[in-house]
């Protein structure tokens, strides 16, 4: 249960809730609130659907490549340190750029902003990391209902925090998300050192 929280609390990360509000507030304004969350969750289950998806596909993948454990760890390190980096160092881009007159639907509020390349790569790699695809579907919906839970109250977290506490609670995840980057890096580097050095040990 540790582990699958532990991915779960990863996954939400990426998912970036926090930092998604303003974006579907924006994108949403035009709506009568019951619409609002119809939409909300809406495109949320879509987003989960793309992301249980590359679940599968990822486990796939990496058995047919047969590419190891430590490098998937080495991989999931370096992603997840750049992803951090952007949840630390956000791009300025403004919530009225995505405001449309139409409803939205699938692009953007479900693709990118919550199935978005940095949480599709970091399934990709937790599933070559572990055995049973039940932990991985667990941490995924986990991290969908909490991400769910503070989208569809979105005006009202936007009205408490403020856009300075948005920003600073954004700022804090990336944080957090950089250790646990560093740890899975420094995991896979050393599990690599150790697999060469029996290598070379059995050899001579």
């Amino acid at each position: 249960m540790y582990e699958i929280l532990k991915i779960a609390f990863t996954f939400f990360l990426m998912m970036d809730p926090i930092g998604n509000i303003p974006l579907y507030i924006a994108s949403l304004k035009n709506l009568p609130p019951k619409r609002q969350r119809v939409v909300i969750l809406r495109e949320m289950l879509i987003a989960l659907g793309v992301i249980v998806m590359f679940n599968f596909l990822g486990e796939g993948l990496f058995n047919f490549l047969k590419i190891t454990q430590d490098t998937i760890k080495i991989t999931g390190g370096i992603i997840l340190f750049l992803i951090a980096l952007k949840l630390i160092f956000p791009p300025s881009v403004k919530p009225q750029e995505t405001i449309t007159e139409e409803e939205p639907f699938i692009v953007p509020l479900a693709i990118p902003l919550v199935a978005g390349p940095s949480i599709l790569a970091a399934v990709m790699v937790y599933s070559g990391q572990t055995e049973s695809n039940l932990e991985i579907i667990s941490a995924i919906v986990i991290a969908w209902l909490a991400s769910l839970s503070i989208l569809i109250f979105s005006p009202l977290i936007a009205r408490f925090l403020k856009q300075k506490g948005i920003m600073a609670l954004e700022r804090l995840m990336g944080l957090i998300l950089v250790m646990l980057a560093i740890q899975m890096l420094s995991e896979g580097v050393s599990g690599f050192i150790v697999h060469e050095c029996l290598i070379k040990t059995t050899s001579s």
